[in-house]
Parts: structure tokens; C-alpha cells; sequence
């Protein structure tokens, strides 16, 4: 390729990442500086498992006991940032959430006995993960909605790009001293809080047209309650059915690459980085190409399938080289999966139920929290490895069937609600 044609195919690159970070609010960009931060010190959760089994001693079954109870503290949290951000607001929750959270890290450091250390690990989880529903809320609440999918995507590309950075240096502190990870998670998270405070506390949120509200109120469903609404909650099954496949990358994987390839933790903390690393340079771009081109019930099944295939690829290679293609099919089914699963739980509610709606789909990822360690651990203990991948690409199969199935009925339904709504406003404006 001539130097001309290397520029030519650099300026079209170029252009393809501006117009995919094109008219996002400045508001949505600086919420996603916020979680860059908080996600640069995401180094305690990665490495959580190998801290329980190495530095502490615990067998593989208690530090699924471990990981677990984080994964109550994270349902727990996930209801009540819900429940919270409805009734008191998404800006105080996550203020709340981010600077107690980051001090807990340093109470947490110090237990070592078994039923502390569970009790403050589910505590930390608890207030850790009233974040996300408010998060959600507060990216809807300043996104334009023409750009709802890339506003996520955005936030989604800050928390990698934060994640990619955190278990590689989170890998190379762990090699001094597991201390150190829980220093550094407590103070990113702190300056997190502080620069969503000085930032957020005066800004106010992107509020469209009326006639454009009008348009947007038939979006969604009459269903007030997500817990009454049977699509929805049959979704949000799914997407815990995911999510406890792709949270083995917290729990299990890195046993598995301890135990089986005898990597150390410089090296295991830049594998799960590679997965930040991916995201972040994809997602947009994915996103900004396939967002309005492709049904996201095809896009979202394509993502399921993908992550099954990858723990297939663990199974049919023991060469390290199959470690990062199996991160790479990972990374590739998130971004295929993950925004498109937000975007749908966004079109679903509307101001008065966000909150609610954002907290059930949160809820989905924090009960697997729960379900995929001691699944995972339980099965490695009575089996092996390789039969835990087995069973998680059969089970990638029936989630992405089942997801393909619902998300095809709830765009269904919007799409009529959207006619309806279209019908009525003719209707009005003839009157």
C-alpha cells in the first residue's frame, strides 16, 4: 500500500470515530470522565478471588461463599439505587455511593476473619452498586434521545477504558502487596465523588421539545411497573443468564489461569485488562455502524453466541494463544450485547419509572454476581474446568434463543405504541 493510500484509509478512520463522538451532550462526556476514574482503580474485584484463596488462605469454596455474598450486596444495592434514585434523585445517590464507597475499601483491607470479611464485602457491594441504576438514569437523563445508544456506549467505553487500566496496574501492585489494591480502589473512588459533586451539582439535564416529549411518552409501554410487565421481566432474566457467563471472567477465569497456565498476577490482570483495552477501541464504532442497521434482537443474540463460543475455544486449546482469542470473542460479544440491552431497558420506561426499570436490569447483573461464582466454583470442585465451559456455551445457546425470541416482541410492541402514539398526534393536530 503506497503512502497516499495509507492517509487516505488514516483520514477515513479518523472520520469514522468523529462521527461516531458526534453530538453527544458535554454533559454525557463528562459522566463518562466520572467513570473513567472511578473504573481506573477497579482492582479489587478482579483479583478478589485469588486475594481470598492466596493471601488469606480460604479454599475454593469459601471464596465462592465470598463472591457470592458480593453478589447479594450488589442485588441489595442494585433495588435500592433503584428505589433511591425514583424518589431522592440520581445526583445524591451517586455522590453518596461513590465517596462512602471508596472509604469502605479501607475498612475492608483490614478483616481478615471469615464472617467480617463476608459482612464487609456485602456492605461495599451494597453501597458500590446503588451506583448503577443512577448512573443509567442520569446518562438517559442527559443524553439527547436520538443519541441514547451512544450516550450508553460512551459511558460503557469510559468504565473499559477504566478497566484496562486498572487490573494491569491492580496485577502489578497485587505482586508488591494486595494492600495496595484496596488503597488505590478507595481513593479513585473518592475522586470520582468529588468530581461528579463539583461538576453535577448545578447542571441541568437535556429536556426535548414538547412536541418531541409527546412523541417520546408513547415509547414505552402503559405498564408503570417493571415488575408487572411480563417481556420485561422475562428480559431481565436473560440478561442474568448472560451476565452469569460473562462474570466468570471475575470469578473463575482467573482461577483458571492461575491454576492451569500458572500465570502470575501481572499477567492475569493484563488479560482482563486486553478486555478493557478491546471495548474501548470498538464499541463506538460498532455501535455508531450497526446501531441503526441491524434488529437489536439479531445484535444481541449474535453477542450471547459469541460469549459461548469463547469459554468452547478454552476447551479445544492449551496453548496460551487461546487464552487471548477466547478475551477477544469475550469482548466482542460485550459489545454486541451490552449497550443494546441498556438502550432497550431506556425505551422501555419513561421519567417517572426509570429508576425502577434501570434498577430491575441492574438487578439482573447483580444476582449474577451471586449465581455465576458459586456456580462456577461449585462445578470446578465437583467436576473440572472444561465441564464448567461445556455447560456455559450450552447454556450461551438457550439465552441467546430466548433473548432473540423477547427482544423481538418488545420492539414489536413499542413499534405499535409508536404507530398509536403517531396516529393520535395526527389525530390532534387535524383537530
Amino acid at each position: 500500500m503506497t503512502s497516499l493510500h495509507k492517509s487516505i484509509a488514516m483520514k477515513r478512520v479518523l472520520l469514522l470515530y468523529r462521527n461516531a463522538f458526534g453530538g453527544l451532550s458535554r454533559a454525557a462526556w463528562m459522566m463518562s470522565v466520572v467513570m473513567l476514574i472511578n473504573r481506573s482503580g477497579s482492582m479489587v474485584t478482579p483479583f478478589l478471588s485469588l486475594y481470598v484463596t492466596d493471601m488469606l488462605g480460604y479454599n475454593l469454596r469459601e471464596a465462592g461463599i465470598i463472591l457470592s455474598i458480593y453478589g447479594m450486596g450488589s442485588v441489595c444495592g442494585s433495588f435500592l439505587g433503584g428505589w433511591l434514585t425514583d424518589r431522592v434523585g440520581h445526583f445524591k445517590v451517586q455522590f453518596v455511593s461513590l465517596t462512602l464507597g471508596g472509604s469502605l475499601y479501607f475498612l475492608l483491607l483490614n478483616l481478615r476473619q471469615f464472617e467480617y470479611l463476608a459482612a464487609g464485602v456485602f456492605i461495599l457491594s451494597l453501597v458500590n452498586d446503588c451506583l448503577r441504576p443512577a448512573n443509567s438514569a442520569s446518562i438517559a437523563h442527559y443524553a439527547k434521545p436520538e443519541n441514547m445508544t451512544r450516550a450508553f456506549s460512551l459511558n460503557r467505553m469510559a468504565i473499559n477504558l477504566g478497566f484496562s487500566v486498572g487490573p494491569a496496574v491492580g496485577g502489578l501492585l497485587a505482586a508488591v502487596s494486595y494492600r495496595w489494591l484496596f488503597v488505590a480502589d478507595g481513593l479513585t473512588c473518592i475522586g470520582a465523588g468529588i468530581f461528579f459533586f463539583l461538576y453535577f451539582r448545578n447542571r441541568q439535564g437535556h429536556r426535548p421539545p414538547p412536541k418531541q416529549q409527546a412523541s417520546l411518552a408513547v415509547k414505552a409501554p402503559t405498564v408503570r411497573s417493571p415488575y408487572r410487565d411480563g417481556y420485561f421481566l422475562l428480559f431481565v432474566l436473560l440478561c442474568c443468564s448472560y451476565a452469569v457467563m460473562f462474570f466468570q471472567l471475575f470469578s473463575t477465569l482467573p482461577l483458571y489461569w492461575r491454576r492451569i497456565y500458572d500465570l502470575p498476577e501481572s499477567q492475569i490482570g493484563l488479560l482482563m485488562a486486553l478486555n478493557g483495552l478491546i471495548v474501548f477501541l470498538l464499541e463506538m464504532i460498532v455501535v455508531y455502524l450497526v446501531g441503526e442497521r441491524i434488529r437489536k434482537q439479531a445484535l444481541i443474540a449474535a453477542g450471547v453466541l459469541l460469549l459461548g463460543l469463547s469459554f468452547v475455544v478454552l476447551n479445544m486449546t492449551q496453548h496460551l494463544g487461546g487464552l487471548y482469542f477466547a478475551m477477544l470473542l469475550l469482548s466482542v460479544s460485550e459489545i454486541f450485547a451490552m449497550p443494546f440491552m441498556a438502550t432497550i431497558t431506556v425505551e422501555r420506561s419513561d421519567e417517572s419509572n426509570r429508576g425502577a426499570y434501570m434498577g430491575l436490569y441492574t438487578i439482573s447483573y447483580a444476582a449474577a454476581h451471586v449465581i455465576a461464582p458459586f456456580m462456577g466454583t461449585t462445578i470446578i470442585s465437583t467436576y473440572s474446568f472444561a465441564t464448567l465451559w461445556w455447560a456455559t456455551a450450552a447454556l450461551a445457546i438457550l439465552t441467546a434463543a430466548g433473548s432473540y425470541w423477547v427482544v423481538k416482541q418488545m420492539e414489536a410492541q413499542r413499534k405499535r405504541l409508536q404507530d398509536i402514539g403517531a396516529t393520535d398526534n395526527i389525530a390532534l393536530t387535524t383537530a
